[in-house]
């Protein structure tokens, strides 16, 4: 069994910032990740980022993602296990991990659990017909592999996912004739939504799928609209023939590794699921075991990376290094995380926060 000093599990956005300032204050990181590459979500976002310069805006996420690995790739106290998959965690903090054929096992001083977060699925008849697609799989498909998904697609969900992938695929050349949301309003940036309005996407609220149409793939959908119950309304069914439903309808929190080490969570339903309860410091009710960015609770990239980035500068100071301005980085870094939570897309979040008994 091998030693490490600090274990991240996931090499997306907050996983890297963990490790940025956790490398910066002395320690010895490995890095955990079951994919073949770096970079989590950042891998298949070629949009541009809002915010400030300190989020990095106007940078797409490929390029957010190789200004983080570029700062770490070659320090000497970093190692990397990519396409390797975390099979279990203990609570003596013992990771057993499987690459490829090859089972081994680490053990670490302090554990920050990255994993980020899975899509949501959506019920409705023939929803495992091939075409059918989860919006995060129709990314990696164009923006990963360049490979079109299909050539008409149905997207529902109007969130920053669903109306960003929507354009994502007008401009790799696919017709998006329309966007459904079950909810009154989109739930995603306007700005977002009014550009592919413009493009001709016709978006229609209090509407989900009945079902999909084919046999041995996607030959359309039938939609209906919903009641204030969200119950399908017979009689206002409505065939749009497409080759391909994109599924935008939401992340689930990936808890399962922090369950299993006995880290207390709640389901919090603003936050996307099942959450572990942190202190202001992002550790869990496992001492010395940390958790941030999507895992924590569903937000954007920037926040991930601030979280990241705090939970790594405490999991540093838990190990006994020293840290130059450790309170006005720390005030600074939270500071920031409050107002990416402050404006009214974030309010979903505020509230979630506010029943786990956190300061947003």
């Amino acid at each position: 069994m091998k030693q490490v000093e600090v274990l991240i599990i996931g090499a997306g956005p907050a996983g890297l910032s963990a490790a940025d300032i956790l490398l910066e204050a002395g320690a010895s990181v490995a890095i955990v990740d079951r994919s073949d590459r770096v970079g989590g979500q950042l891998t298949k976002q070629t949009h541009m980022f809002f915010g400030s310069q300190a989020h990095y805006a106007s940078k797409r996420g490929i390029d957010i993602l190789t200004i983080l690995f570029d700062k770490i790739k070659h320090h000497p106290n970093l190692h990397m296990f990519t396409n390797t998959t975390v099979a279990g965690l203990y609570p003596d903090k013992v990771v057993a991990c499987v690459q490829e054929s090859r089972y081994f096992t680490l053990q670490a001083k302090a554990i920050i659990v990255a994993t980020g977060a899975s899509e949501k699925s959506l019920p409705f008849e023939n929803n495992d017909l091939p075409g059918v697609y989860a919006a995060g799989a129709v990314q990696t498909l164009m923006n990963v592999y360049g490979v079109k998904p299909g050539d008409k697609v149905l997207m529902v969900g109007s969130g920053n996912i669903g109306l960003i992938v929507t354009y994502q695929l007008m401009q790799a050349g696919v017709i998006v004739p329309m966007l459904v949301e079950a909810a009154e309003t989109i739930s995603g940036y306007l700005v977002h939504a009014s550009k592919i309005k413009r493009l001709g996407v016709d978006l229609r609220m209090r509407t989900s799928v009945k079902r999909a149409l084919g046999t041995k793939h996607v030959e359309g959908a039938q939609i209906w609209q919903l009641d204030e119950q969200w119950q399908g309304i017979p009689g206002t069914e409505e065939t749009i023939p497409v080759d391909t439903i994109c599924l935008a309808v939401g992340l689930s929190p990936l808890t399962e590794l922090l369950q299993q080490i006995g880290a207390e969570v709640t389901y919090i339903n603003e936050l996307g699921g099942h959450v572990p309860r942190l202190n202001d410091r992002f550790e869990t009710t496992v001492d010395g075991v940390f958790a941030c960015g999507d895992v924590a609770g569903i937000e954007e990239a920037s926040s991930a990376m601030i979280a990241g980035t705090i939970a790594g500068l405490e999991a540093a100071l838990k190990r006994g290094y020293k840290i130059e301005n450790v309170a006005e980085r720390r005030a600074s870094l939270h500071a920031s995380l409050a107002t990416l939570r402050s404006g009214p897309h974030a309010a979903k979040i505020r509230k979630g926060h506010e029943k786990l008994g956190v300061k947003s």
